[in-house]
């Protein structure tokens, strides 16, 4: 499933060494996040533009950031 995203980042809030998330963007817009200690190799959490947008607006509603 990691094949369909491209330019993976990892979060400027991610620990330098550690507890690393990545964000990558799929051609039809599809947004897939995965744990960088897999190496590519584990699940992605997958969303479409419309459940991204909800989710960052959650997320800095709440104040987590990282």
């Amino acid at each position: 499933m990691a094949e369909r995203y491209t330019n993976w980042r990892k979060s400027p809030h991610s620990d330098p060494d550690s507890h690393c998330v990545e964000v990558g963007r799929a051609d039809d817009g599809t947004i897939g996040i995965r744990d960088t200690k897999q190496h590519g190799t584990g699940p992605v959490l997958e969303f479409n533009p419309a459940e991204w947008a909800a989710f960052v607006r959650k997320i800095r509603k709440a104040g987590i950031n990282g």
